[in-house]
């Protein structure tokens, strides 16, 4: 048999809690929700849920007010630690690094593609999880595929702690009638979008006229959506350092802001951290995004091009006040984010994800 290459998706289970769970071994088997400060009184939202807590309904993104609604007595709220996480990932990495002939792209603090050429993908998925576990003492999940998007969606399927394997050859068995908002990348939005040209399952989105996708997503997304049917999806693992495209911050306040000082002050302070963080790797930024959430729960957000690459803090902060002149001043706002998009330097592709920074 001639070896093939495969992509395995590699996802740490429950893996914010799991760690935290390392850290103080007595709540094994408890409901812990990590989230902000910790305080389930303030305004923030659950970072991860551990398995217990999900049980009960809490999930990743939901306020933390509401999950302790749901959180029974036993349940234990604790505070983001970005330090631990960045530790533990790191030897989570590195372990897979260390496996003989694979190549490993990492795509979040939790989980990462590996690219091999074997004819036992399960042995070498299973290898994954075993060194995995020696090194950092956390479990994992492995989706094995032909391509990124059937190896990550096969992950799911193995949850937690398992293998699966996801391929051309079983695509439309397993996923044929599933809601397309199974799929990666389609979101609530998209799926509704979906469902307004009645297609709600993957196999009517494979079945559809990709015409018809491209009219309503346009050239680029239209043709994605479509091939997310049929799993058509990137093969290549690259183990390329990835590149920062930006840097935000942004913050929840426990208390809403209602004028316009103190908003302004808020954009001040936030685009100043952001454009810190783009100047501390030596890139100019080239273009400014403002998000803001009011009250109750509305979120828009807006950006422009500045008018040349700038490493001027007082040229940027400026920007991000000119943004914020457009908000809708008779408005509470609850949230404020400030977005600086950087030059990419000779060579780099841009990433994908952006470090955000902040209470949230």
């Amino acid at each position: 048999m001639t070896p093939a290459s495969w992509v395995l998706h590699v996802d740490m289970d429950q893996f914010i809690a799991a760690v935290e769970v390392l850290r103080r071994p007595e709540l094994a088997g408890r409901p812990v929700i990590v989230g902000g400060n910790g305080d389930p009184t303030e305004r923030a939202v659950v970072s991860t849920a551990s398995y217990e807590a999900r049980a009960f309904g809490i999930g990743s993104g939901m306020p933390l007010k509401i999950a302790a609604r749901k959180a029974p007595e036993d349940a234990v709220f604790l505070p983001v630690d970005h330090a631990a996480y960045e530790e533990a990932s790191a030897g989570v990495m590195s372990a897979l690094r260390a496996l003989p002939g694979v190549v490993v792209e990492i795509i979040g603090w939790d989980e990462c593609f590996l690219g091999a050429t074997t004819d036992e993908p399960e042995a070498l998925a299973r290898d994954a999880q075993h060194a995995v576990l020696t090194a950092t003492s956390l479990h994992c999940s492995v989706g094995i595929g032909d391509n990124k998007v059937r190896a990550k969606i096969a992950t799911e399927f193995g949850k937690p702690r398992g293998v699966f394997r996801l391929t051309a050859q079983n695509w439309f068995e397993v996923m044929g009638e599933r809601p397309t908002r199974d799929l990666w990348g389609v979101g609530s939005r998209v799926q509704k979008r979906l469902a307004d040209h009645g297609i709600r399952t993957v196999r009517e989105l494979a079945d559809a006229d990709e015409a018809e996708m491209i009219r309503e997503f346009g050239p680029k997304m239209g043709v994605w959506y479509h091939g997310l049917g049929s799993g058509r999806g990137p093969a290549v693992v690259d183990d390329t350092p990835w590149i920062a495209r930006s840097h935000s911050r942004e913050t929840t306040f426990q208390q809403n802001l209602t004028t316009r000082a103190e908003i302004e002050n808020a954009v001040e302070d936030l685009a100043g951290q952001a454009f810190d963080d783009c100047i501390a790797e030596g890139r100019p930024v080239i273009r400014v995004h403002l998000k803001v959430r009011y009250a109750p729960f509305e979120t828009r957000t807006t950006g422009r091009k500045l008018s040349a690459p700038t490493q001027d803090r007082d040229a940027f902060i400026a920007a991000a006040r000119e943004l914020a002149d457009g908000l809708d001043t008779d408005r509470e706002v609850r949230l404020l984010g400030v977005r600086a998009e950087m030059t990419m330097p000779e060579g780099g592709d841009p990433g994908e994800r952006t470090p955000v920074r902040g209470r949230i």
